[in-house]
């Protein structure tokens, strides 16, 4: 009975710690329950060990023990020391950022979709609605997450005809960019989850056909707002409710299955964290049968060939960036204080214009 080795490096202090350990209960689930070897493997020992505060020696640590699988952390910031601090194969779940691309990372299999595409869901709901929209103003923190989520937004933007009022502000700032920010027709904000709450209490009441903020995607980022929150839009990287009632998966576990057991295993529901760990469990135990044993190169090889669906949704990899490709960010709105998905494959229409939003 042979053991394959994994080992997870992750945040389990500091501030992002509540996001590393749902990713690890999450891979802690798949590699007691849901761990589909190859032989000889029959049993994963999957050792966990804390990213914070100093993520590049936390991975250099575990890369020394010489584990057959190595699962990066959650957090863009994490994700990229982890990449600089070693060349064995990562399989990065938690860092959603367009950075740890190829030909510069290419040992980084990307499972979560970009911070690039977070807004592009929103931008194209807006082009659908009628009359359309004529300009959108943006809002993002100078940090390498909102620079890499306003790269997207004005991408999209520019491909959709809309124009774009861009302002960039630094940590802590939000509310003063927020007070001088122009008026359009869509709203777009992207800081960090403090930025968001401090733009939101002042941009919220202003006249938006759409008033979208990367933490409106969240459970809890938000919830301070109150009845206020309900109308934003925000990105998600997955949503129990939405993935339970999709096509099931044609690789490992169905969504309903990881919900079920996550909940037993843990006594709360999954986000996207939890999600997107397991499923790089998943897809990393499905290139290992392909690979025919644990090289990292043979691993990453069977990678850039795969095409499946997890309980997370679809993964393919860009060949040329590396970058995920198949899986789609939802664009979900807070109604009746429930996030509902509003494209694509909407569980309701969006709810629009904005309370006092003038089209005139």
């Amino acid at each position: 009975m042979a053991v394959l080795r994994a080992a997870l490096v992750t945040p389990l202090s500091g501030p992002l710690a509540g996001y590393g350990r749902a990713g690890a209960a999450a891979l802690t689930l798949w590699a007691r329950e849901a761990a589909d070897l190859p032989a000889p493997y029959s049993i994963v020992d999957l050792a966990v060990s804390d990213a914070w505060p100093d993520p590049a020696a936390a991975v250099r640590r575990a890369a020394r023990a010489r584990p057959h699988l190595l699962f990066g952390p959650y957090g863009s910031r994490p994700a990229i020391a982890a990449a600089r601090a070693t060349t064995r194969l990562i399989w990065n779940h938690g860092g959603a950022t367009s950075e740890l691309c190829w030909p510069a990372y290419p040992h980084v299999v990307n499972v979560a979709s970009p911070a690039r595409r977070y807004f592009t869901g929103t931008l194209e709901l807006a082009a659908s609605l009628h009359p359309a929209p004529r300009d959108v103003s943006l809002l993002f923190g100078r940090t390498g997450f909102g620079q890499d989520v306003a790269a997207g937004a004005v991408a999209t933007a520019l491909r959709l005809r809309l124009a774009v009022h861009a302002t960039a502000f630094a940590s802590g700032a939000a509310e003063a960019a927020a007070r001088g920010a122009p008026g359009a027709d869509v709203l777009l904000v992207a800081g960090g989850f403090d930025d968001d709450l401090a733009a939101a209490r002042v941009l919220g009441a202003r006249r938006w056909l759409i008033a979208a903020f990367v933490g409106a995607g969240e459970q809890d980022v938000l919830a301070a707002l109150g009845a206020e929150r309900d109308g934003l839009v925000g990105p998600a990287q997955w949503l129990a409710t939405a993935a339970t009632a999709a096509a099931d998966a044609d690789e490992g576990p169905g969504a309903g299955w990881f919900v079920r057991r996550f909940e037993a295993a843990t006594g709360g529901q999954p986000g996207y964290p939890a999600a997107q760990a397991f499923a790089a469990g998943v897809i990393a135990a499905r290139a290992l049968r392909e690979a025919g044993g644990p090289a990292d190169g043979a691993l990453r090889d069977a990678a850039i060939r795969m095409s499946c669906v997890t309980m997370y949704g679809a993964f393919r990899l860009d060949p040329r960036t590396g970058l995920q490709a198949g899986h789609q960010v939802l664009t979900v709105q807070w109604q009746r204080g429930r996030r509902r998905v509003v494209w694509p494959g909407a569980e309701v229409p969006l709810v629009h214009p904005r309370p006092g939003y003038d089209d005139g």
